[in-house]
């Protein structure tokens, strides 16, 4: 029946005049962008930022802290997780009362890289773990450190090496949360190096499921360890048309509405002159999102793992 109606509408439109049938086409294209879902609008949790010496070495660079903090101010962004190469530029922002000014809440990590030769040997160097210590003792502006990371793990058997498990120790033993930038193989590993073997380590996934990772892979992996948190930036295959989340992502996100997190992953300066373009992508892939899930992954999450207060209007 449904389709005897559908006919019966075409050939009625068919007859119309060209001048009615422009008109009628243009309505239905209208009513077609009434129904794609309207983009979040809410405050965003910038869960995997860096701020490089390239970005800016404290004198020279392209992105100083006023352009840095005001496209993060155009882009809805309220709080960040700064860890940077050295860990000089996230104390910048985390001291700077132009932060506090346009409304930023920095959280703090203590980055293992004090120049790029460090992302191939940390997990062996006891100079890395030593540079740890003294930077958790050290503290911010903004308060105590709340983790380690961002670091990389480029075979992921390395995982087990000497300091990467005295870190994983350390960050169970603290309560810090780790930025791991891994496959899933190094989860397990990762997670199997500290005291509780996974069960209470707090470890944001960068680019979940990077290196293959199926989403049935990360599903596994979310439901063996309830303190992973995904993060979502630079993930193949996670909008598909019309920007929107891909069907298997999508449902995996309305399982484990409380398990993931976006970031813009500066770590070029080239995302830095994309980030408003990288935060409204965001806003549109989550507005097809019921919207208490839309918020808890654009800033609920983050703010919940990091007790950051909801942001003033």
């Amino acid at each position: 029946m449904a389709s005897t109606t559908r006919i019966q509408v075409l050939k009625r439109f068919l007859l119309l005049p060209l001048a009615c049938k422009a008109l009628t086409a243009i309505g239905l294209i209208a009513l077609g962008l009434q129904a794609h879902a309207a983009d979040y609008t809410g405050p965003l949790f910038d869960a995997h930022l860096h701020y490089n010496e390239e970005a800016w070495d404290g004198k020279t660079g392209p992105h100083p802290p006023a352009d840095v903090l005001a496209r993060m101010k155009a882009s809805g962004v309220r709080a960040i997780v700064a860890n940077s190469r050295p860990n000089t530029g996230s104390l910048t922002l985390a001291e700077l009362p132009q932060t506090r000014k346009a409304g930023v809440t920095v959280v703090p990590f203590v980055r293992l890289y004090r120049n790029r030769a460090d992302y191939s040997g940390w997990f062996a160097d006891e100079s890395i773990y030593t540079m740890v210590q003294a930077e958790l003792a050290r503290g911010t502006a903004a308060g105590p450190y709340r983790g380690i990371g961002e670091f990389h793990l480029y075979d992921s058997a390395n995982a087990d090496g000497p300091v990467a498990k005295k870190l994983m120790v350390l960050a169970e033993e603290r309560d810090l949360v780790v930025l791991a930038h891994v496959d899933d193989a190094a989860i397990d590993l990762l997670m199997a190096n500290t005291p509780s073997q996974g069960r209470k380590l707090r470890l944001i996934w960068a680019h979940t499921g990077i290196g293959g990772a199926s989403v049935e892979r990360v599903d596994a992996l979310m439901g063996r360890y309830p303190g992973l948190v995904g993060e979502l930036s630079y993930r193949p295959g996670l909008v598909c048309d019309d920007n929107q989340l891909c069907p298997a992502w999508r449902a995996l996100l309305l399982k484990y509405p409380a398990r993931f997190v976006v970031g813009s992953d500066t770590w070029v300066n080239q995302r830095w002159q994309h980030y408003e373009g990288l935060m409204q992508g965001y806003r549109q892939w989550l507005g097809g999102l019921p919207a208490d899930v839309a918020r808890r992954i654009a800033w609920d999450n983050g703010a919940a793992l990091f007790g950051v207060p909801a942001p003033r209007r």
